[in-house]
């Protein structure tokens, strides 16, 4: 197999062992599919899609979704050099605050840090909860909360 040019496809769940396809890339980087999978949720026209399962057939990269949740649109935000990451506190009452965002170079930049279970911000430690991409905004979120640690430097 090689995987230059690669192609991904996110499956709808439609009954117990039904999918439908509903959204299809095709040129799009490996790093970028990998990135994509290690994300259990994937916003796109306002419906948040839970990811069920992955799969590859050939050179398809297939990503098994659910709906979610829908809600309303969100505007895209302006595009800056690179690749936004947002951190976000998994806090529901608080409206899961934004602790920081950077820009990164590539999408295996944004894996080696959404696929890695604890991140230090400002030198405490805060453990994965779940990551998103947002398409709407243009966006990944990685969801944190803090383990109480912090790091003496």
């Amino acid at each position: 197999m090689q995987f230059e040019g690669a192609m991904l496809e996110y499956r709808l769940q439609k009954d117990k062992d039904k999918f439908e396809p509903i959204y299809y890339y095709t040129n799009i980087d490996l790093s970028q599919i990998l990135t994509r999978r290690e994300c259990e949720f994937f916003i796109k026209e306002g419906k948040t899609y839970q990811q069920l399962s992955s799969a590859i057939e050939d050179e398809l990269f297939v990503i098994y979704v659910k709906i979610y949740e829908e809600t309303p649109i969100e505007i895209n935000e302006p595009l800056y050099e690179g690749i936004k990451l947002e951190f976000r506190e998994l806090n529901a009452y608080k409206n899961y605050p934004l602790i920081k965002f950077e820009y990164m170079t590539n999408h295996l930049d944004i894996l080696s840090i959404i696929g890695s279970i604890y991140t230090y911000i400002e030198d405490k430690e805060w453990e994965r909860d779940s990551a998103e991409i947002d398409e709407d905004r243009g966006v990944y979120v990685l969801y944190v909360k803090p383990t109480g640690y912090t790091r003496v430097t």
